[in-house]
């Protein structure tokens, strides 16, 4: 048995840790934390302190007991998790789960897996720092009181199954309050001049008028004025510039960059830096720090030297702007800066090499420019025109990396280089265009801008962001958006050779792919939240709780005060809307039924948003019928509403089977029978007409119709969401480019089939042919037991090799859910 005991969060860590430890030391993992609040109660004894009540989690009991008797029999405990307040949580609960001895329990820190750190931190022990423990304590007690006391209120005034978060429902008000902005939008339409000249060498360049002109008319006065005008150099002015790189990446800006450049989404973003930080790739990527140690100084330095030369190093110190920054901690950077591009997995390399680049760039030399501004004249008018242009010196830092900008941010684009010009000098005017263009709503959130205005507001911390907007989407109160827009016409005037000439053009507006779009019941849910938790919604107060949390780090505030001083006011509040309030359905009148005379209104239902006609005060039950997905409740039109009442639509009959027109989860379709068939994009239910139907059902029933058979079972193919594929005997195989799955052989198929069957065989651990039970291999070295639909994922410490059937039956069982049954009630006598 080794003498040393070194526990980490995460089986990654614990592996690259074991290859800078000796046989002295033996490194386990716990899995990320041992102990939690309960799941089905509060957990928080709000009388006696906010004393948090603890669970090991039946799952890591197994892992505890391991974990305890190999500290019993260690001479030192090394407590190794991360130095953010979670790792140091994380040690807290080892030592109290485990009950360490404090003399034989050191807790160390590191902020990368690299053998020089891990020596660093094991000669440099310390205790654990339960001020960063409170913190995390005072967060996670604080988080609870208010998803578990607002979320109750929520069921019972809005929908069942609804739930509420501190940082989460103030990120949900952002992203509702610039939706209505864009609602209450009204477009300002103005035009703009352009006009392209000519040197006398023949060199064209582009040039803009420093004005706009309200209307059509105002335009085109205007070009009339350069009818046969002569036009020259005015002015010219040369200026030398430079621009500075960016600092090295904190976590929130590695998330913004990497969404800008490689389209990652934020917790995608986290969990590959995660792997890159276990890997010993990279240091800590939850940091709000943009310092560099000295060491990683110079490594950049000699880095830069040697593949650039002296002229491009730079060296430079950067101070963060973020609230509650931990200067003592590091920015995200490669642990060797020597190492450009090591053999990784793609998206980790993407990674890895964005963060290398940036941590470079942000100890080069600064870009010199050269920057031009030419005035042109006419000797018509007094307007003048103004071509920019930019020259790049010197490329200093540019020859790595140049930050990102989001849409908000973007200016004019710059013109790039200009000719040789000279003042006076005369120039032949091409043409001069006049463009129709109006003023943009402001833009959607994408998930990389909402942290950036969390970040600005001083809401959540490193940590926070990524679980923040993965959870408002997986509660459905925010989507990644699909609006397609509409059309909108524009005009265009030129003035060409001495002729005016006018053009009417189009472009799509509103059109937003992949941002942050609020639902029905997000919007619902936050207008009630706003109204009656005023205090909790308030984004200044959010971020001074965080403020607060910062100085519960630092020992300069007490946790259990904090609570108190927020429960006193939150608890009557809470217990007062829940008494006094009335629900919220968001109910909109949109009219009245003119067959009926009853009142048409959109609102949330129970399964989610509807159309009603009537009321239920009323002795005639009320119609419903619910929104399509593309619609929402603040937005339906009274003449769209009505249509809903029109679905499904009774198309006829074919084959003897119903066929009907209808909208479902997945957009518009064509029932026939039994069968579900999808109309193609851009085609309606409410267009669909019976030739269009049995169109849609012979293709279906030519691409379900068998394409061959093995071992006397018929062979399908179809083309699902992850692509063509073909089905034998209950299993979906794809088919991947190898074929030409329009032409399938009788050869390939039964190649595609043995593949697959060899595959699923080595996916198996265990089976029960006569339970239906079985045990397979799934991603990331895990398990899971398997019976029908209901899956079970079996912790990493379990071994999937030893589960009897008695237990994988007890499992399933918690996890099968319970049917419901009508509770009977007694007769009245």
């Amino acid at each position: 048995m080794p003498k040393n005991l070194v526990i980490v969060e995460s089986p990654a860590k614990a592996k690259t840790i074991e290859r800078f430890l000796g046989k002295d030391f033996q490194v386990e993992s716990s899995f990320g934390h041992i102990a939690d609040l309960p799941s089905k109660e509060l957990g928080v004894d709000v009388e006696n302190g906010f004393k948090p009540k603890y669970t090991v989690d039946k799952e890591k009991k197994a892992l505890v007991k391991k974990l305890k008797e190999l500290a019993q029999k260690a001479e030192t405990i090394w407590l190794a998790s991360d130095e953010d307040r979670e790792g140091e949580a994380i040690s807290w609960h080892l030592a109290e789960a485990l009950k360490l001895d404090k003399s034989r329990t050191k807790r160390i820190v590191f902020n990368s897996i690299t053998k020089s750190a891990i020596q660093k931190a094991i000669e440099n022990p310390r205790e654990i720092n339960y001020d960063l423990v409170n913190a995390q304590q005072a967060r996670r007690v604080l988080d609870r009181l208010v998803g578990y006391q607002l979320s109750p209120v929520l069921w019972k005034k809005i929908k069942p199954g609804l739930s509420a978060g501190r940082v989460q429902s103030v990120a949900v008000r952002l992203i509702v309050e610039r939706e209505r902005e864009i609602e209450v939008f009204n477009p300002e339409a103005s035009y703009r001049i352009r006009a392209e000249f000519k040197t006398a060498n023949g060199n064209v360049f582009a040039a803009r008028l420093g004005k706009t002109f309200p209307t059509k008319e105002a335009a085109e006065s205007f070009l009339k004025q350069n009818i046969g005008a002569d036009f020259s150099v005015a002015s010219l002015d040369k200026k030398p510039a430079k621009k500075s790189p960016a600092p090295p990446f904190t976590t929130s800006t590695l998330q913004q960059e990497a969404s800008r450049k490689l389209y990652f989404s934020v917790s995608r973003t986290m969990q590959v830096a995660q792997r890159l930080y276990e890997a010993g790739l990279i240091t800590y990527m939850r940091t709000d720090s943009v310092n560099l140690s000295n060491e990683a100084l110079n490594a950049a330095k000699d880095a830069i030297v040697e593949n650039f030369g002296e002229s491009y190093s730079e060296t430079r110190n950067y101070t963060g702007k973020s609230k509650g920054a931990q200067e003592a901690h590091e920015a995200i950077r490669p642990t060797d800066m020597k190492l450009q591009s090591p053999s990784l997995e793609r998206d980790q390399a993407k990674l890895y090499e964005l963060i290398w680049k940036r941590t470079l760039a942000s100890q080069m030399s600064d870009a010199q420019l050269e920057r031009t501004n030419v005035k042109i004249k006419a000797n018509s008018h007094s307007e003048e025109f103004t071509a920019n242009g930019e020259v790049v010196k010197f490329d200093g830092f540019l020859k790595v990396y140049l930050e990102g900008t989001d849409e908000e941010d973007r200016a004019e684009e710059q013109e790039g280089m200009l000719p040789a010009m000279s003042i006076g000098e005369a120039l032949l005017n091409n043409f001069i265009t006049a463009t129709e263009r109006f003023t943009r709503p402001p833009y959607r959130y994408t998930e990389a801008s909402l942290v950036k205005k969390l970040e600005e507001l001083g809401i959540g911390r490193p940590s926070t962001y990524a679980p923040t907007i993965s959870t408002i989407q997986n509660r459905g109160y925010v989507e990644k958006g699909s609006v397609e827009g509409t059309e909108r016409k524009y005009a265009q005037l030129i003035l060409e050779a001495g002729q005016l000439a006018e053009k009417s053009l189009s472009e799509m507006v509103g059109s937003d792919k992949g941002k942050l779009v609020p639902t029905d019941i997000g919007m619902i849910v936050n207008d009630f939240l706003v109204s009656h938790f005023t205090t909790i919604l308030d984004y200044n107060f959010t971020a001074k709780v965080e403020e607060n949390f910062d100085e519960i780090a630092a020992g300069e505030e007490d946790w259990q005060k904090m609570m108190e001083e927020f429960y006193k006011d939150f608890h009557p509040n809470v217990q007062d809307v829940e008494e006094n309030a009335e629900r919220a359905s968001g109910e909109r009148v949109l009219g009245t039924d003119p067959k009926s005379g009853r009142q048409v209104a959109a609102r949330l239902g129970r399964f989610g948003p509807m159309v009603q006609i009537g009321t239920v005060d009323e002795e005639e039950k009320p119609l419903f019928a619910s929104l399509l997905p593309e619609q929402s409740i603040s937005t339906i039109t009274f003449e769209e509403a009505m249509d809903l009442f029109e679905l499904p639509r009774k198309l006829g009959t074919y084959e003897g089977e119903e066929v009907e027109a209808n909208v479902g989860r997945f957009g518009p379709y064509v029932r026939f029978g039994k069968k579900f068939i999808s109309l193609d994009k851009g085609e309606s239910a409410f267009d669909v007409d019976m030739d269009r139907a049995i169109e849609l059902i012979k293709a279906k029933q030519k691409a379900d119709a068998p394409i061959a058979t093995y071992e006397d079972k018929e062979v399908t193919k179809g083309v699902g969401r992850f692509g063509p594929f073909i089905k034998w005997d209950g299993m979906f195989i794809n088919v991947n480019k190898k074929y030409d799955f329009d032409n399938l052989s009788q050869t390939d198929i039964v190649e595609l089939i043995e593949a697959k069957k060899i595959k699923e065989a080595e996916k198996l651990v265990q089976e029960w042919p006569e339970e239906k039970i079985r045990i397979e291999k799934a991603r990331w070295g895990r398990h899971n037991i398997i019976k029908g639909r209901i899956k079970v994922e079996l912790s990493k410490d379990v071994d999937a090799s030893k589960v009897t059937l008695e237990e994988a039956q007890a499992l399933l069982e918690k996890k099968t859910p319970k049917k419901k049954t009508k509770a009977k009630t007694k007769a009245k006598k």
